[in-house]
């Protein structure tokens, strides 16, 4: 009977009887890729599981081999129903390649379908597509073989099974990854290709040279050409991937007569996009999607518009809709603002309210070309990151700012690297500092409010415990989901202390600017006072003339400008109590920051990590087997005890240690902030009194620089009288002498002048004292 069916597969390969085999063989309805033993919808050609993992061998592991090519069965990378996927070496260059091998399950389905995936990587050329270098056969058994790059680093699912990204990737690799999704899957419309299969685990990742992820589309057995009009028919695809209505003839096996076109590679996206930001599948029925199917499809089929996830917590329990991306994801409330409209309209069931691709592209290329400004606001103790275009206006991107901080512009000062950045609203955005995460813009609101800090979710709420008996697989399934907890505490930890730096870092730039503006301030009154003091020593010469009514105006302007010297002297005494009130606070500052930088939080929680890593990759090692022994199982026992003991000890660290001190920093920022802004009304309310001081002061020198001149002309008129007429016995003006007065009076003129010239340009300098504190543009 063996040797028979041999018979029958050696004549399945002939192209001639294609078709007939195809009527022969295959059940009516059969979707091509769904094994029938294997209840996993699987994926011609398509590997179900991931580098490193082992399957049982049909055969012995041997060496095989094409003409140019060599592996051994050993270095298996992945597995399908109808091909294996191989790491190979060229045997003259030694160069690392992917081989994929069909099986004599490939070859019953029909030979369009066989010859397919060669023709359209043959098609395909782009930077974010596996290449196919060659189309091979076997020596022995004459398999075909597809020779394609190899990818080193695994697949998107490989990355996102990772526990450091069980919330999802972080913003940067996100980035990455919508970048090269889109661009691969761009490539494919531009050739009229549809993939029919898109997943994280088709999606693979190798390292450039310069250290960067580089994704790239793969596995194109279920791809076929189709134009953007065309329909079809065929149904491929992996069950939490794929559309619903292909679903519903796909994996419920309901029968309907929909055509489907290349929208449905865009639901596919949405829910790989999705799993990428968040770390977890947008729409899961309560006991998970492969064993609750019915209520799957009821998720994605009844799904309000809008929505992009939608879960069952209880058994036959209600449907809880999600219009945003959980707080768990580590993407910026800037980018996902500009994600979740492009989910909620590529998951859209019905095909006439989904965007097309033109759109999706439109959309998405917007994100992609934007560049993204790094903002802390200070009075909120929250990081933004701002997505505008390079050539917006820097108006716009103050208005971007207003919405997600609800500050509004004329309420916004910048503060980078210590120094005002004065942004001229007509400029480009191109004028703005470059920033990073570690460096962003400081956003000091002239409106005092109440910080609020970072918005999280305890991990300790999504650790699990471990069963009491021993269960290989249960116990590797809890200590990933504790592992991944653990990650996200340690991520968290690091955002805490960098918000609490640059909380510190922050108000130690207002306070040195504040500490400025007293110095300047301070420095235009002890001036002025100089001045008026000067003046006042000066004039008091016009003591001795005769008694004149004019003499009497001088007196009283004498005695205004004293009562303007004495309040001054308390605006003087005012700015250096405060002056020393900003040292005092300098000084905790500086304090604060050195326990920041002093903190050793992040290390605890990486030793912890490390250890429990360690047990966690004995977990995935041992569930492969079928059991332990004695002495081992109870190793593994002892291993479960130790690895929910470091757990509780980082989360210990993380909540005392963390959590509390950053709570703690948020209320002492927040009494500092209300200080700093106590401290800048009141240097704005001492300025305004200066200015006004000083121009009060300014008016009684010209009242006095007139009455002065008047009297100087008197003078001169009266010396011109006595030169004219003989001079009496007794002089007018006995002392001092007529000619010698003349002169001190003109003297005294002119430095009356002077003086109210210097209290002009004080008063100039007080006028830009008396706006908010600034600095200069960096």
């Amino acid at each position: 009977m063996l040797q028979s069916w041999r018979f029958v597969v050696v004549w399945l390969t002939l192209p001639d009887l294609g078709p007939f085999l195809q009527a022969l063989f295959l059940l009516p309805g059969t979707i091509p890729g769904l094994d029938a033993k294997n209840p996993e919808f699987s994926v011609p050609g398509r590997g179900n599981r991931e580098k490193g993992q082992k399957w049982p061998a049909s055969q012995g592991q041997e060496m095989q081999s094409t003409i140019n090519y060599l592996w051994h069965t050993d270095d298996l990378l992945g597995q399908g129903a109808t091909a294996s996927v191989y790491k190979a070496r060229n045997k003259k260059s030694g160069e690392l390649v992917a081989v994929k091998v069909f099986n004599t399950a490939s070859y019953l389905r029909p030979l369009e379908v066989q010859v397919r995936e060669f023709e359209v990587l043959r098609k395909l050329n782009h930077q974010n597509i596996v290449k196919l270098f060659a189309v091979e056969e076997t020596g022995g058994s004459r398999q075909k073989v597809l020779v394609m790059e190899y990818c080193s680093s695994g697949s998107l699912l490989s990355v996102l099974e990772s526990p450091e990204n069980a919330f999802g990737l972080p913003e940067e690799e996100f980035l990455v990854v919508l970048r090269c999704v889109v661009a691969g899957m761009n490539h494919l419309r531009e050739n009229g290709i549809v993939h029919r299969d898109i997943k994280p685990g088709n999606i693979m990742r190798l390292m450039g040279e310069e250290g960067q992820s580089i994704y790239k589309l793969t596995d194109f057995g279920a791809a076929r050409e189709l134009d953007d009009d065309e329909k079809f028919v065929s149904v491929y695809g992996t069950e939490e991937y794929l559309h619903p209505d292909m679903y519903e003839r796909a994996v419920l096996r309901k029968p309907q007569q929909k055509t489907f076109g290349v929208s449905v590679d865009l639901w596919s996206i949405g829910v790989t996009l999705y799993h990428a930001a968040t770390g977890s599948l947008p729409f899961v029925p309560f006991g998970g999607p492969r064993r609750n199917k019915e209520m799957m499809y009821r998720i994605t089929t009844e799904k309000p518009s809008g929505a992009i996830a939608g879960t069952q917590q209880q058994e036959n329990g209600p449907l809880e809709w999600s219009y945003s991306l959980p707080i768990t994801c580590r993407l910026s409330m800037g980018l996902q603002s500009q994600l979740v409209p492009i989910l909620a309209n590529i998951l859209e069931v019905e095909q006439a309210k989904c965007w097309g691709f033109d759109q999706f592209f439109a959309e998405t290329s917007d994100i992609l070309q934007r560049v993204v400004v790094h903002v802390f606001s200070l009075s909120q103790a929250v990081l933004h990151h701002v997505y505008i275009h390079a050539h917006n206006t820097i108006a716009i991107f103050l208005e971007a700012v207003y919405e997600q901080t609800r500050i509004a512009p004329q309420h916004q000062k910048f503060l980078f690297e210590g120094h005002l950045c004065v942004l001229e609203p007509s400029l480009s955005a191109q004028h703005i500092a470059h920033t990073t995460a570690s460096s962003p813009l400081t956003l000091f609101s002239m409106a005092s409010e109440t910080p609020k800090g970072l918005a999280f979710r305890d991990p300790a709420q999504d650790i699990p415990k471990f069963f009491p008996k021993v269960d290989l697989q249960a116990d590797y399934t809890t200590a990933k989901s504790v592992l991944g907890a653990g990650y996200q505490a340690l991520w968290l930890a690091r955002t805490l202390l960098a918000g609490q730096e640059f909380m510190f870092r922050g108000l130690h730039w207002c306070v040195e600017m504040l500490q400025a503006t007293c110095r300047q301030t301070l420095e235009v009154t002890r001036m002025a006072l100089l001045f008026l003091s000067s003046s006042l020593g000066t004039e008091s010469s016009v003591a001795g003339m005769p008694e004149m009514q004019e003499l009497k105006r001088v007196t009283e302007l004498r005695a205004k400008r004293g009562g303007l010297a004495e309040a001054l002297s308390r605006c003087s005494y005012s700015i250096t109590e405060t002056q020393m009130s900003l040292s005092n606070l300098s000084s905790e500052l500086v304090k604060n920051r050195d326990q920041v930088h002093a903190d050793r939080s992040i290390q605890q929680i990486q030793c912890c990590l490390d250890k429990m890593n360690l047990i966690y990759k004995q977990f995935k090692k041992s569930r492969m087997r079928p059991g332990l022994g004695y002495n081992e199982e109870q190793i593994h026992k002892l291993d479960k005890v130790n690895f929910s003991h470091l757990a509780k000890r980082l989360l210990k660290v993380f909540q005392e240690k963390c959590v509390q001190k950053y709570q703690t920093s948020l209320v002492t920022h927040g009494r500092w902030m209300r200080k700093v802004h106590e401290t800048r009304n009141h240097l704005r309310m001492v300025g305004c009194s200066v200015a006004a001081y000083n121009t009060e002061a300014q008016g009684v020198q010209e009242s006095l620089s007139k009455v002065l001149d008047w009297l100087c002309h008197q003078l001169l008129q009266d010396r011109t009288k006595e030169a004219q007429v003989s001079p009496p016995p007794t002089a007018a003006y006995p002392s001092p002498a007529l000619t010698d007065l003349v002169l001190h009076m003109q003297e005294l003129c002119e430095e009356v002048k002077l003086l109210a010239f210097d209290l002009q340009d004080n008063n100039r300098i007080i006028e830009g004292l008396s706006r908010p504190p600034s600095a200069p543009d960096s």
